[in-house]
C-alpha cells in the first residue's frame, strides 16, 4: 500500500485519466480504463535521499500503513535527537540494537537497518551510482543487504528513483486489487497476477497507484 507522503519529498509524479501513461493503460485493459476514468488522478511524493526511503521500506514491512508511519516518526525523532541530528547511516550505526528497537521496530528491522547502514559506510552500496543501473541491478544489490527482499527494493525503485515500470507482485494489497479488478478468487497464483500485470508494461507503476487507490477506496 502506498504511504503517507513524506514531508520533505523533492518531486512528485502526477498521473492524469489522460496523461500517456494512464492512456495507455485503459488501451491495454477494459477493466484499467473503466477504474481509470472513476479515480482519475493518482501522485506518488519522491524522496531523493536512497538512505532514508530505503529504511522506510524497512520499516514499511508486513505491517500495516499506520502502524508503519507511527514507527518511523519515531525513529525519524530518535536519529534527529542524535548529535548529527539526521536520519543517515552514522546516526544508525552509532545506536545499539535495543535503542533502535525503542522507537517499536522489530529486533529483525534494527539489525537490518544496521546492516543498510554498513554497507552505505564501507562503500557496498552507492546510492548516486544504483540511480543509473537498470531496475534488476539496483534490485540485485540492494538484496545483499540483510532483511532486505525484492518487495523493499521495489519500494525503492518507486517511492525513491520514481522508475516507470515496477510492480511488486510481494505486495498483498496490489495482489487483492489485481484479484478484485479481474473477479479472481483470493489467493490467485502469484504467477497469475503477474502475468496480468504484463499487459500493463511499461507503466506497472502507474498502474500500481491506480491499482492501490482503488482498493483502499473499495474496502
Amino acid at each position: 500500500m502506498p504511504r503517507e507522503p513524506y514531508s520533505t519529498a523533492e518531486d512528485t509524479l502526477i498521473f492524469f485519466a489522460n496523461g500517456k501513461e494512464a492512456q495507455y493503460l485503459r488501451a491495454a485493459c477494459e477493466d484499467m480504463d473503466a477504474l481509470i476514468q472513476e479515480i482519475e488522478m493518482v501522485s506518488l511524493d519522491i524522496d531523493g535521499d536512497g538512505f532514508k526511503a530505503v529504511a522506510r521500506a524497512i520499516i514499511d514491512q508486513q505491517i500495516s500503513i499506520h502502524a508503519a508511519r507511527s514507527i518511523w516518526l519515531r525513529f525519524e525523532e530518535f536519529c534527529t535527537a542524535h548529535p548529527a541530528g539526521a536520519v543517515n547511516p552514522e546516526t544508525v550505526l552509532e545506536a545499539d540494537i535495543e535503542d533502535l528497537r525503542s522507537c517499536g521496530l522489530s529486533r529483525t528491522k534494527a539489525l537490518a537497518l544496521h546492516d543498510l547502514s554498513q554497507h552505505v559506510v564501507d562503500g557496498r552500496i552507492d546510492f548516486t551510482a544504483l540511480e543509473k543501473l537498470p531496475d534488476e541491478e539496483v534490485i540485485e544489490t540492494l538484496t545483499q543487504v540483510r532483511g532486505v527482499g525484492r518487495w523493499t527494493a521495489q519500494m525503492y525503485l518507486m517511492f525513491s528513483l520514481g522508475r516507470p515500470d515496477i510492480f511488486a507482485i510481494a505486495d498483498g494489497g496490489l495482489r487483492r486489487a489485481v484479484e478484485k479488478l479481474k473477479g479472481l478468487e483470493a489467493g490467485a497464483p502469484p504467477e497469475l497476477i503477474e502475468a496480468i500485470a504484463e499487459d500493463w508494461a511499461p507503466y506497472r507503476t502507474a498502474a500500481a497507484l491506480y491499482l492501490w487507490a482503488f482498493i483502499n477506496t473499495s474496502t
